[in-house]
């Protein structure tokens, strides 16, 4: 393991030799070289600055909830960014990158704002949200995001980004597309005050649950409560006693296809499937882009809910979360994965993207 300078941290919390599966919702991975829990801005950019001059490598952990690492651990310093602070000026939101994300959405739709209620039940941090553009059930970070206040670590400042600088797309950001330079230290949000009522419901899903149109309105903790039922109901709300949310969530991205790309995948389902049977066709970004469904491709390809004979198995609820049952390694988790890539590029011809960061490991 790597020899380290004097630290220059105290007193913040450090622990050498440590495991990092316990601040993972896959609570799989090996130890770090050693932890640093930051609780101030001022701290983060501390362990960052220090660990940058030293050469040391550097893993930065929020809630853990979108993290695969290997199970020979991380071999440097994890920074485990723990800052809090919500603050709300009118219908303006900053939290610190630290606030647990589905706290945030509560104190928000009972503040009465609209714009992230239908993203109720995220495991993860603030700090995380602009990195994925997170988004679900018809809302992403990104309609609302205004500013990102990072620590560049190239420039060795503090930095705010508007949103338009943040080059924010489908599951995509600045921030995932250069992981080494940000640090995600503060996110701010441009909300609506709609009188108590939710945004316009986008998602087809959330409007039949609700029993509305697309388009309409309702109030804010009916649709908050809604989303939290629908993502419970396929084990995307946390519980310690169910190993179906032993997980990262969606482990695959939707891909989005050209329109060539999707006139040939058409082909395929017809060949496989029948000539009736449509795959799930939704307008993505870019001339004729179309954007399919991860989870359909799965089960179409043979991976059914509760898939595996292992300690790795997908998820009895939901085909796109693949689960560690309790006693699984990393290990057991990609063999999976990869076993899911090869049998749907075997059926479509589409490779699938894993959403969640690997640490020392690929797919």
């Amino acid at each position: 393991m790597l020899a380290h300078a004097v630290s220059t941290l105290e007193p913040v919390q450090q622990i050498a030799d440590a495991p990092l599966a316990p601040l993972t919702t896959f609570r799989l991975g090996g130890p770090a070289t050693r932890l640093v829990t930051a609780t101030t801005d001022d701290e983060v950019v501390a362990a960052v600055r220090e660990a940058d001059a030293a050469g040391t490598p550097l893993l930065i952990i929020g809630g853990g909830s979108n993290l695969v690492i290997g199970d020979k651990g991380f071999d440097g310093t994890a920074l485990r960014i723990a800052t809090t602070g919500f603050s709300l000026d009118g219908t303006r939101l900053e939290l610190a990158a630290g606030e647990v994300w589905t706290d945030a959405v509560a104190r928000t739709v009972e503040a009465g704002l609209a714009g992230i209620e239908c993203l109720a039940g995220i495991p993860g941090s603030a700090g995380a949200t602009p990195i994925q553009n997170v988004g679900a059930y018809g809302q992403d970070v990104s309609a609302t995001i205004s500013e990102v206040v990072a620590y560049d670590r190239r420039a060795e400042e503090t930095v705010t980004l508007a949103n338009a600088e943040c080059a924010f797309s489908y599951r995509h950001s600045l921030f995932k597309d250069q992981p080494e330079r940000y640090v995600v230290l503060r996110v701010r949000f441009d909300l609506e005050d709609a009188d108590g009522l939710s945004a316009p419901i986008k998602y087809p899903e959330t409007a039949r649950a609700l029993g509305v149109e697309a388009g309409d309105r309702v109030p804010l903790a009916t649709a908050r409560e809604t989303v939290l039922k629908l993502r419970a109901s396929k084990g995307m709300v946390l519980a310690a006693d169910d190993h179906d949310t032993w997980s990262a969530g969606s482990f695959f991205t939707n891909p989005i296809l050209t329109a060539g790309e999707y006139e040939t995948f058409r082909a395929r389902v017809a060949e496989r499937l029948g000539p009736d049977v449509a795959a799930p066709a939704f307008p993505a970004d870019g001339d004729g882009a179309v954007k399919t469904s991860a989870a359909w491709l799965i089960d179409k390809a043979g991976f059914t809910k509760g898939y595996g004979s292992g300690p790795a198995r997908i998820s009895t609820k939901h085909t796109l979360a693949l689960t560690n049952r309790g006693e699984a390694t990393t290990e057991d988790l990609l063999a999976l994965a990869r076993e899911v890539v090869a049998g749907v590029r075997e059926a479509f011809g589409i490779t699938l993207v894993n959403e969640p960061v690997t640490v020392g490991v690929e797919l």
